[in-house]
């Protein structure tokens, strides 16, 4: 009972820090005028959104720091959650302040974000090769099985974060999407992993952790829900993919990705797959990509989507949670 009171401890405080830092962080950024800019392709009610601050991932990693400290639970997987988190989501702080404050509207180049993310991503591999609860093995959703990688496990563990963090970050399209989507993600990961404490005291960690992301996205909600008053920009979601992924390679269930951060996965699959089949046809699959995208081009509302998303996330939750 102490682990569970801990865990609720834990979101309660990431919850409110995100919540009360709103107002404090907001107008800080708005001085400092690091507003979002809308692309001209876009959907046009996206329009009246330019100039809207962004970085307010700053908010959510605060948060989450400010929660870990004070149920002084720190442990190595807290800790390398933590890393991973603060070191995908530099890169994206990078990226946002190069494109929003030095006003280079391209900010990183390609490669050089790449660059960052395969390293972290390899550092990621090895660390869950070395460190996590069963190494190089994974389980096997559904079947109550493992499957043990062997060498093959740094690189296509490397190949999987990449994708999940480039994900997040694509399914960062509207307002209040990306942050619900992560905070169902992340409390369905707490709660397996804090069924499985008596296990290993090792998922006691990773269900702590995942519980003051929780936490953190729900306050970071208030501001971020339509209209959102805020951005997460680059610099929370490549944190968010960074705290999935760790959370996800640390405790050994990489392969319930595709359940439950299924949202993650169809969007980013809708973008390869609109841009393949546009290089080889000139034709397009999906009005606009990301997914997201096409609903509205189609006449949803954006509050909608968010909405469907949202329910399709927590059904899919449900059903990774009952897979292991």
């Amino acid at each position: 009972m102490q682990g569970n009171g801990q865990i609720v401890k834990v979101i309660i405080v990431s919850f409110l820090i995100s919540l009360f830092l709103g107002p404090v962080v907001i107008p800080i950024l708005k001085r400092l005028k690091v507003g979002q800019s809308i692309r001209e392709e876009g959907p046009k009610s996206h329009y009246s959104k330019s100039g809207t601050p962004t970085m307010g991932g700053i908010i959510i990693v605060i948060a989450i720091l400010i929660a870990i400290i004070s149920s002084r639970f720190f442990t190595q997987e807290v800790w390398a959650v933590i890393f991973f988190m603060i070191g995908f989501g530099t890169i994206g702080f990078i990226d946002d302040f190069i494109k929003v404050v030095l006003r280079r509207n391209l900010g990183l180049r390609a490669y050089q974000k790449i660059l960052g993310q395969l390293i972290f991503s390899l550092l990621l591999a090895w660390y869950g090769s070395s460190y996590s609860v069963m190494g190089t093995t994974l389980v096997i959703p559904f079947i109550n099985a493992y499957i043990d990688l062997g060498i093959l496990y740094i690189p296509f563990v490397t190949i999987v974060v990449i994708g999940l963090v480039n994900a997040v970050n694509l399914t960062d399209g509207l307002d209040g999407l990306n942050t619900g989507v992560t905070l169902i993600v992340m409390a369905a990961f707490s709660l397996i992993a804090n069924s499985s404490k008596d296990v290993n005291p090792i998922y006691q960690g990773i269900a702590l952790v995942s519980a003051a992301v929780t936490g953190s996205c729900l306050g970071f909600l208030k501001h971020n829900a339509n209209p959102a008053k805020v951005f997460m920009g680059d610099t929370g979601s490549l944190a968010l993919g960074g705290a999935v992924a760790a959370v996800a390679v640390i405790s050994n269930t990489v392969l319930l990705i595709p359940i439950i951060g299924g949202i993650y996965f169809a969007e980013a699959l809708s973008v390869i797959i609109q841009v393949l089949y546009y290089k080889r046809t000139k034709k397009r699959v999906f009005r606009m990509a990301p997914i997201h995208h096409h609903f509205e081009m189609m006449g949803w509302k954006e509050t909608k989507v968010v909405g469907v998303f949202w329910i399709v996330t927590l059904i899919l939750a449900f059903i990774g949670i009952y897979s292991v």
